[in-house]
């Protein structure tokens, strides 16, 4: 299980940078994902990792090797990291069964009939694929296709594997359990594991380490759950989180250790908890709360009025008109309102975040309540 390491890795498309600057350990046996909008550099950054792209400058280590250096000149070809690569459309052969598919590999690299065989069954036993090796592709449904992709790849048994949005092109119920599915894989194989992907429920789901991503520079590299509860800006904290993170545009003045912030005829004390927080005299400042932490309830502190109720099953959104604000509320259950309903609520628990409007960064966590 190698360790990979990127030192200033840059990468330019004639006057474009894709990925600038960019800096990232990747721990052994860690399930990485790089995470992101369109165009923000991941898929870029995994096929420079892979050796199907190479960088423009900075260096690439793996397993402590150097298999990329601007400096040095050494730029080691793809067959020769040690990588499996899963694309996005499969890329099974057509006109192989599935136990040709998954062998294809291990023919080529000569391996003995015998020792082909045995690998083959483990990998369709594995996968669950046992009474589909001798299927043609077209004969399987989409996600027993991402599967036979899956075996073929770990054939050979790769230290680390490469996933650009492999389940993209899968309904949300095959989606679901193909993420079950890669979670044991990587317990199971042991290996390393870097995805690219544009869905922030996968990150969250899957990895050990999330790279939130924009426009090529790396925004915050961190456990999902920290990226979720501690996000380093205002693009961490609204791209994580569905439903998305409630955005309040206030200012505030310092009374004590508290700050002081003012909104839609609210007057609120926020509380640091994270530290010390100091604030300019009216500061622009973004008070960020996520949906679980509106908490509606019969004797709460803020009246307001409901706009939509969402109900979902085992979860409900409900939409909150404060004035002229929209905030976003989740509860537990099935509930309904009609709109306009009068309800009140409170800000819960110590995850309110305080963001420098101007910077974007966050001053950090706190609790906020109504003075």
């Amino acid at each position: 299980m190698p360790e990979i390491i990127l030192k200033n890795v840059t990468k330019r498309f004639g006057k474009f940078t894709a990925v600038e600057k960019l800096n990232l350990e990747i721990a052994n046996g860690g399930f990485v994902t790089l995470l992101g909008p369109s165009g923000c550099g991941k898929t870029t950054t995994l096929r420079m990792i892979a050796g199907l792209e190479s960088p423009t400058e900075g260096e690439i280590f793996i397993d402590g090797k150097p298999v990329f250096s601007s400096g040095s000149g050494i730029d080691i070809s793809p067959n020769k990291r040690d990588v499996g690569f899963l694309f996005q459309n499969y890329a099974l052969w057509p006109h192989m069964t599935v136990e040709q598919n998954i062998s294809f590999g291990l023919e080529n690299l000569k391996w003995d009939k015998q020792k082909i065989k045995a690998r083959v069954d483990e990998l369709l036993a594995m996968l669950k694929l046992e009474s589909l090796g001798k299927r043609y592709p077209s004969e399987l449904s989409g996600g027993q296709q991402q599967r036979v992709a899956i075996a073929r790849t770990l054939a050979t048994g790769p230290s680390v594997l490469f996933m650009d949005e492999p389940l993209s092109n899968l309904d949300a119920k095959l989606r679901m359990e193909m993420r079950s599915e890669l979670k044991r894989l990587h317990t199971e194989t042991n290996s390393t594991f870097v995805y690219v992907t544009h869905d922030q429920l996968e990150a969250m789901t899957l990895s050990t380490k999330t790279c939130l991503m924009k426009d090529g520079i790396v925004q915050q590299y961190a456990p999902p759950l920290e990226l979720y509860n501690r996000p380093v800006n205002l693009f961490a904290a609204d791209f994580v989180g569905n439903p998305s993170i409630n955005f309040i545009e206030t200012k505030g003045r310092m009374e004590g250790a508290k700050i002081r912030l003012g909104f839609g005829g609210l007057d609120l004390a926020f509380t640091p908890v994270s530290g010390e927080i100091t604030i300019r005299e009216d500061q622009n400042l973004t008070l960020g709360i996520r949906p679980e932490y509106i908490n509606i309830v019969e004797g709460g502190s803020i009246a307001a009025k409901t706009y939509a109720t969402l109900p979902s099953g085992m979860e409900t959104i409900v939409k909150i008109k404060l004035g002229e604000l929209i905030l976003t509320s989740v509860v537990f259950g099935a509930i309904d309102f009609r709109p306009d309903t009068d309800i009140k609520f409170d800000f819960a628990g110590n995850n309110c975040i305080l963001f420098d409007r101007e910077s974007g960064n966050s001053l950090g966590l706190g609790r906020a309540a109504v003075l």
